[in-house]
């Protein structure tokens, strides 16, 4: 996986490994507005999962994957429209 910081949103897709949750929290504490986009996460680690959870912001979805769709990430994509 790669974190890729756009305009408005950081992008997490493909599989995040626990290497990812370093990237993925200087994204998000260099742009503490920006929207988090896991549209392609085919797979997450606890850590990246939980990065996303604490961050507390929007998040684009659904993820590729059943379980971080239907079980890790799913009080957040009810929240987000």
């Amino acid at each position: 996986m790669s974190v890729v910081v756009e305009e408005d949103r950081i992008i997490l897709s493909g599989a995040a490994t626990v290497e990812d949750a370093e990237p993925l929290l200087a994204a998000l504490l260099e742009h503490p507005h920006h929207r988090i986009d896991i549209a392609g996460l085919a797979r997450a680690h606890l850590a990246v999962v939980q990065l996303v959870l604490a961050a507390g912001r929007p998040v684009i979805g659904p993820p590729e994957s059943p379980f971080l769709r239907e079980i890790a990430f799913a009080s957040p994509m009810r929240i987000k429209v």
